[in-house]
């Protein structure tokens, strides 16, 4: 009797050991469930926001507009002078920064050759060491500009009148000082419909 009941307490034990192994097993299948799954989910989240963060190498709207832009003002600066010379912008350029009157009925164009005096009603002047534009309005109030081009985008200006008054003859010291004293300009680059305008107003002496 003493070993039967021995042999049903043995059995009731390792049934309920077995049952403790089985319960602990199934705890630690579902801990390393939830943490499987957890990291799935950082992944995941981590995944959308890579998508959602812009790459730094794709340009902004804001700057793709602006170059658009500024590509039609060139294209647009080019369309508008495209059909005048070098030398006719360049007569319009100087007139509409140095001209007394800038609204002129008629722009006229001169070209004056080295060795030709400044004034030619004085036997006593000096001549231009080069030869020079002279740009000048149909009015004599509208003024004058003698210059010659230095290629680079500025120009020497002669302070000459387009006419001469006073008593000759006044000396060849005098019109040296003029020449010596020519100023070194930069010319402007100016609004392109201003110097269309002025271009269609120009006369070639």
């Amino acid at each position: 009797m003493k070993n039967q009941t021995k042999k049903i307490y043995g059995s009731i034990v390792l049934t309920l050991l077995i049952i403790f192994l089985l319960a602990g097993c199934a705890n630690s299948a579902e801990e390393g469930t939830t943490t499987v799954s957890e990291t799935n989910n950082r992944e995941v989240h981590k995944n959308n926001d890579l998508e959602k963060t812009p790459s730094s190498n794709t340009p902004s709207k804001g700057k793709t507009g602006e170059s658009k832009d500024a590509s039609s003002e060139d294209n647009a600066e080019k369309d508008t002078l495209s059909n005048y010379s070098t030398e006719e912008i360049e007569y319009a350029r100087i007139w509409l920064q140095l001209g007394s009157i800038k609204d002129v009925e008629e722009l006229n164009i001169r070209h004056i050759s080295a060795e030709t005096p400044l004034n030619p009603d004085d036997e006593t002047s000096a001549s231009y060491p080069e030869d020079v534009i002279q740009l000048s309005g149909s009015r004599l109030v509208a003024g004058s500009v003698t210059y010659s081009s230095n290629g680079d985008g500025t120009i020497n200006v002669y302070n000459i009148p387009l006419r001469w008054d006073g008593n000759y003859p006044v000396g060849e010291d005098f019109y040296k000082d003029l020449i010596k004293n020519t100023e070194l300009v930069r010319v402007d680059k100016g609004e392109d419909n201003k110097i269309s305008a002025l271009i269609n107003k120009m006369n070639t002496l």
